[in-house]
């Protein structure tokens, strides 16, 4: 007969002696995991709160751009009101405001907004607001005449339609 081995042999001295040990180093090794989870959780939770106020500011602060490049009309603006005050003098004046307005037209520009070409045009709903129609013998029907309130684009999308006058056929006798 063989004897039974002794399950303390050197064989078996890597693995843990005991299912009491097994499930000690199961349960450590589970509350690494849970620790490391709990903590990956609220750093993701910290980075969403981070994320969403940065979002809030940046919607807050969006237009400051724009703003900030729009301060110098203005400023053009300001000065022309001034100077025509103390010079009493119409085209000091004119001058002033067109300067300012090609001021403004230049910061549009730079922004990617650009005017509608519309005075000679055939009418295009997609770019002219018709506010009404005149009779002309001397353009085709549909065709703009008049430019009452300047559009603008955005590359590619109207950010406001050109309110025109359109002609129309002239009247038959």
């Amino acid at each position: 007969m063989t004897e039974p081995k002794d399950e303390t042999t050197p064989a078996d001295a890597s693995a843990p002696a005991t299912l009491k040990e097994q499930l000690q180093a199961a349960n450590e090794e589970r509350d690494q995991f849970k620790d490391k989870w709990a903590r990956a959780m609220a750093d993701l939770e910290n980075f969403r709160k981070r994320v969403y106020r940065e979002m809030d500011d940046e919607r807050k602060y969006q237009a400051a751009p724009i703003l900030k490049s729009l301060l110098p009309v203005f400023d053009g603006l300001d000065r022309a009101i001034f100077a025509a005050s103390q010079a009493k003098n119409f085209d000091d004046l004119l001058n002033g405001v067109q300067l300012t307005l090609k001021q403004w037209e230049s910061i549009l520009a730079g922004h990617g907004a650009k005017p509608i070409t519309a005075v000679g045009q055939p009418f295009d709903p997609n770019l002219h607001e018709a506010i009404s129609q005149v009779p002309s013998a001397d353009h085709p029907p549909m065709t703009v005449l008049n430019d009452v309130e300047r559009g603008y684009t955005l590359h590619d999308r109207v950010i406001r339609p050109s309110k025109v006058v359109v002609s129309a056929a002239p009247p038959t006798e």
